[in-house]
């Protein structure tokens, strides 16, 4: 298998929703073997999906060994789509590259009040990816205020390193 997936390629199937995690929210659907087979990686791939007709969410394909990947369905998600463990769920999605990184306003407007921008950008792709991910999660503006606070100390705390 090659080791990054193309970036751009589309995707479309059907799965039955998976409980992952008993006793917890957690659930997800398995990626079929051919679109595995065709991503071209065994690893975590970064994609913009939508599950039946719900808005896009950015998530990581994430692998669970065996050459299989899962991808997460937030109950975000399962709510605005009403469903539940056991129902069959359209999943379409895009390979996005991880290498390219689209800083919300607030964060980046945050980020130069503190003249954090360059300690930012500084912090490798996925890390990026990751800590915005984490912001856009938020379901709350308070909390969502809360992880821009914490990504500016992040990427701070790099530059007294």
């Amino acid at each position: 298998m090659k080791n990054s997936p193309a970036t751009g390629k589309k995707f479309d199937f059907e799965a039955v929703l998976e409980n992952w995690a008993e006793g917890m929210d957690y659930c997800a659907v398995p990626v079929p073997a051919e679109i595995t087979q065709a991503l071209g990686t065994k690893g975590p791939v970064l994609i913009m999906a939508r599950v039946n007709e719900s808005a896009p969410f950015q998530v990581s394909l994430f692998p669970a060994g065996g050459g299989q990947h899962y991808i997460r369905i937030k109950a975000k998600v399962r709510r605005e789509t009403n469903t539940k463990t056991g129902n069959r769920i359209r999943v379409r999605f895009t390979v996005l590259d991880r290498a390219e990184v689209t800083i919300p306003d607030d964060l980046l407007a945050t980020l130069r009040a503190e003249g954090a921008v360059e300690a930012f950008k500084a912090l490798s792709p996925g890390k990026q990816n990751f800590i915005i991910r984490q912001i856009d999660s938020a379901a709350k503006p308070a909390t969502r205020d809360k992880r821009i606070r914490e990504s500016v100390i992040t990427a701070l705390s790099l530059i007294e390193k």
